[in-house]
């Protein structure tokens, strides 16, 4: 498949992601690299948070991905892999690309489809093979 020095495994803890994950870990350790993984609360569906009810559900949110990615990172120190975490508020593929580009990705790793389920692939996914030129491994 290639040698990846960094790659990124976004998530929202859908089972998808979830095998992706796992392929990101395995490929780490082959390749001795750091992985990046990136959990995106959409404010699309939300919106941005502003003193309501809706701030509530998004903090909630940010912390469930807070608490997914931190275990990411113990997994990955319990198999020797330098795990890197972000969690980010807005449009999921465009923060996908964004953080990608940030850290300079060789690989993205993603699940085919994730806890939205709108389409045949996730529609993430669609977005972000249509927004980026770097490798997208798709699981």
């Amino acid at each position: 498949m290639g040698h990846y020095d960094t790659i990124l495994v976004p998530t929202d803890g859908s089972e998808r992601a979830e095998d992706a994950i796992e392929v990101a870990f395995r490929l780490a350790e082959e390749d001795e690299s750091v992985i990046h993984t990136l959990f995106v609360v959409d404010t699309g569906l939300y919106g941005e948070p502003a003193l309501s009810s809706v701030e509530l559900f998004v903090d909630e949110l940010e912390d469930e991905g807070r608490d997914l990615l931190t275990e990411l990172v113990g997994r990955g120190a319990e198999r020797g892999i330098d795990v890197e975490r972000e969690v980010r508020h807005g449009d999921p593929e465009a923060a996908i690309v964004a953080y990608a580009d940030e850290v300079d990705a060789d690989v993205v790793v993603m699940g085919y489809q994730g806890q939205s389920h709108r389409k045949s692939r996730g529609s993430v996914l669609d977005g972000v093979l249509e927004r980026t030129d770097r490798h997208v491994l798709v699981i």
